[in-house]
């Protein structure tokens, strides 16, 4: 038998990097997908035997095609790359950033999926893996959120916050459209991590692998595991 595949978008650094090094731990051949070149060679190289670059820029639709020609066969989309905002509330945020978050974190995630879909439908076991954020939850909006409270946060960083919301629901909905497919489909909210996604998180984030020990576990689900759901780092349920 042949070792399992997966697709790991945005994962020349953060917690894609993470979850593609546990990946190739687990056995996987993992394609490690990153718009630059030259920085996706280096994790590739770094990452080591099993990591293959997938030039890979989820917003542009000739370069998902391109990567998706690359791929014939994939147990696992691991849709990671995202962007965040400058921290705005709606009231303050402009439209085009607006556009620029969700062309990342929403529109990309539709246009990868559906790009991989025939490839994921070839596999015994396909799962698909989105990873979200805690702020996008709005019951923790609302309340307490164990991992970061944003209640008195004014509604900042609406573009990036709604985004993931949005993300979420998307995953249900592929969820329910792909059940008879036996496809997985499920989120992860991280919790704050240090990444490059904003100063913040590059300053006061945990570690990227806890992160994506989860990401993983939701990866290798087995036929009984959950789908349509959205986890917490820990594997603890996350509320809508």
């Amino acid at each position: 038998m042949s070792e399992p595949t997966a697709v790991v978008t945005g994962a020349n650094s953060g917690i894609g990097k993470e979850v593609a090094r546990q990946l190739l731990a687990a056995g996987f051949t993992v394609h490690v997908g990153a718009r630059d070149a030259a920085r996706g060679r280096a994790a590739a190289d770094e990452l080591g035997a099993g990591a293959r670059l997938l030039l890979l820029d989820v917003t542009d639709e000739k370069s998902i095609a391109a990567a998706a020609e690359q791929v014939a066969d994939l147990d696992v989309l691991v849709n990671n790359a995202g962007i965040s905002d400058a921290g705005q509330p709606p009231v303050t945020a402009d439209v085009e950033t607006f556009r620029r978050v969700y062309e990342t974190n929403v529109f990309a995630v539709l246009a990868v999926t559906n790009a991989f879909l025939p490839a994921l439908r070839r596999s015994a076991r396909p799962r698909i893996v989105n990873v979200s954020s805690g702020t996008g939850s709005l019951a923790w909006s609302t309340g307490p959120n164990p991992q970061f409270d944003f209640r008195m946060s004014a509604g900042g960083a609406a573009a990036y916050r709604s985004s993931k919301t949005a993300l979420n629901a998307l995953t249900v909905y592929y969820a329910q459209a792909l059940a008879a497919d036996g496809v997985k489909v499920n989120a992860l909210a991280p919790g704050l991590r240090a990444t490059n996604l904003n100063p913040r998180a590059a300053q006061a984030g945990g570690d990227p692998a806890e992160a994506a020990a989860e990401a993983v576990r939701l990866a290798l689900l087995p036929d009984d595991g959950p789908t349509a759901g959205f986890f917490s780092w820990d594997g603890t349920p996350a509320p809508w």
